[in-house]
């Protein structure tokens, strides 16, 4: 088992190279919730994200003869960037096979390390299975992203720093992918208090871990589907499910589209980037039936391209009803679109589209189609000018919106 001497080790050793991140208390998500809420921001490390702490200590542990060999591993993104770094400072060769769906800036940025990408297999796990076949063909010394007791012992000093700056920590929320965080995590964190509740956090959609726990064994999922996709994996780790099966003391999901609404809270009240897996934690604190307790919530990764990030900022404005879409039936007449754009204006309604549909009918006379695409405040601004259209005879209807 895990020790407590090791996890200092460890500790020790990743901080030549990982930024300790302290810890930001969010006066915002501790209002929401009732508790006093700490993040713990791992996306602002020098990688991205928390997975440079697993990779450097693992690297560190193996002889000069296996770094020699060279490296290789598969990742969906971040524990590549952690390996290209850490061989980098060891001066060794490192080749990462990464799905064919990780985000450009993932892929780009291991490269910079002056690593070898190969793109492999729709997910992490066809990605992984290929990296065993190049290691056993070209003799690589195989570095697991999380399936790997000494990757969990780097990723673990991250509750190290956690019990440094608030020993008295009530609850930390650990996102989960194949378990190596949670892993590390939870272990260290009942080592030093027993007491404390370690939960682990999945994508409903690729929530293996669950899965397994119930099961009591390890588990495949048939397939995955998320938009946590540092997270999507169909198989948690083998060699240290024993020590989830221990340490961890609940499971909880999250639905991609409360992951969509976490980046926004993100973005305005924290002005942080931080990637869909990384968001896991806080979308969960909503689910914690508890009150007044210290919780910390593990913001694993920043890693975020720039398409991506403007496709889930552009739907969390439609879910919170900032932005919305609108179909009157108007008569085909000069002056109508102006009437309907000056109520709307008069509700301080900002309107961003236009769609004229003169066809919808063949009595153009009597209904032509307007479908106005409109920016508001929220909920209660939005109901106020669909009254207000209401009222002028409009009949308005809402429609799927796509900006």
């Amino acid at each position: 088992m895990l020790t407590l001497k090791e996890f200092e080790e460890a500790s020790e050793a990743v901080s030549k190279v990982a930024q300790e991140t302290k810890l930001i208390y969010s006066d915002y998500l501790s209002r929401q919730t009732g508790n006093k809420v700490y993040l713990k921001p791992e996306n602002m490390q020098f990688t991205g994200a928390y997975k440079l702490r697993g990779a450097y200590y693992k690297i560190s542990t193996l002889t000069e003869e296996d770094r020699a060999k060279g490296l290789i591993t598969a990742s969906a993104g971040n524990h590549a960037q952690g390996v290209a770094y850490a061989a980098r400072c060891f001066g060794a060769k490192a080749t990462i096979v990464m799905p064919t769906t990780t985000p450009l800036i993932k892929v780009n940025r291991t490269k910079s390390y002056g690593a070898e990408v190969v793109l492999y297999g729709d997910v992490y796990d066809e990605a992984c299975e290929h990296a065993y076949k190049l290691a056993n063909e070209h003799g690589y010394t195989f570095i697991h992203p999380f399936d790997d007791p000494a990757v969990a012992t780097g990723q673990g000093t991250i509750a190290m720093e956690i019990f440094k700056e608030l020993p008295l920590v009530d609850y930390i929320l650990v996102p989960i992918g194949g378990g190596g965080l949670a892993t590390g995590v939870s272990t260290l964190a009942k080592l030093l208090n027993p007491k404390i509740k370690v939960i682990g956090v999945e994508p409903a959609g690729a929530a293996c871990l669950k899965a397994s726990l119930e099961a009591g064994k390890v588990i495949t999922l048939p397939g995955v589907n998320t938009i946590a996709d540092g997270t999507a994996v169909k198989t948690p780790g083998k060699e240290i499910f024993p020590y989830l099966q221990k340490n961890l003391d609940d499971i909880i999901t999250v639905e991609d589209e409360e992951l969509v609404v976490s980046f926004l809270d993100m973005v305005e009240n924290h002005k942080m980037v931080v990637e869909n897996s990384g968001l896991l934690t806080v979308a969960a604190l909503k689910q914690l039936d508890i009150k007044d307790k210290k919780i910390v919530s593990i913001l694993s990764g920043g890693n975020m391209d720039v398409i991506t990030m403007s496709s889930v900022v552009q739907q969390g404005l439609i879910m919170r009803d900032r932005i919305f879409t609108v179909s009157v039936l108007l008569p085909d007449k000069p002056g109508e679109l102006s009437r309907v754009s000056s109520v709307i204006a008069q509700e301080s309604g900002n309107v961003i589209k236009l769609e004229h549909n003169q066809f919808v009918s063949i009595n153009r006379n009597a209904a032509v189609e307007l479908r106005i695409t409109l920016e508001a405040f929220g909920t209660e601004h939005k109901e106020k000018i669909l009254s207000r259209l209401e009222e002028e005879g409009y009949q308005p209807k809402l429609v799927r919106t796509s900006v």
